[in-house]
């Protein structure tokens, strides 16, 4: 069954985002090499536990959401099925180098939501 993995979360100005998010919930987020102004982290439990990633950067479109992120075998299998529900692929499969693929989609309600695929090799 597919799990929430990701949670995007888009910003005007990325370095005041990520100073409100590490001072509201103790984020620590870091800038891997080669994603310009995207940072990265991830949410723990209270004991430490390790939970689902995060990701903050620059806000791509002006009605750019907060968007969740749900792992998936293949994303290739899971867009047909999108749109044959109602749904809509809005940005179809991109590989993230040196971490899988991803793929944007909305449900039949608008809202967005994202598919993700984790390398395997």
């Amino acid at each position: 069954m597919p799990t929430v993995v990701h949670v995007d979360i888009p910003a005007e100005e990325p370095e005041r985002a990520r100073a409100f998010y590490e001072r509201l919930f103790h984020w620590k987020f870091e800038a891997p090499p080669g994603y310009g102004d995207y940072f990265l982290s991830e949410a723990t439990d209270e004991e430490g536990k390790p939970g689902v990633g995060l990701g903050l950067g620059k806000r791509g479109a002006p009605d750019q959401k907060i968007t969740v992120y749900f792992d998936v075998d293949s994303i290739a299998d899971y867009l047909p099925l999108v749109e044959q529900l109602g749904g809509k692929v809005v940005m179809p499969r991109m590989p993230v180098p040196g971490y899988g693929a991803l793929a944007v989609c909305t449900d039949t309600e608008n809202n967005p939501f994202g598919l993700w695929e984790t390398h395997t090799d």
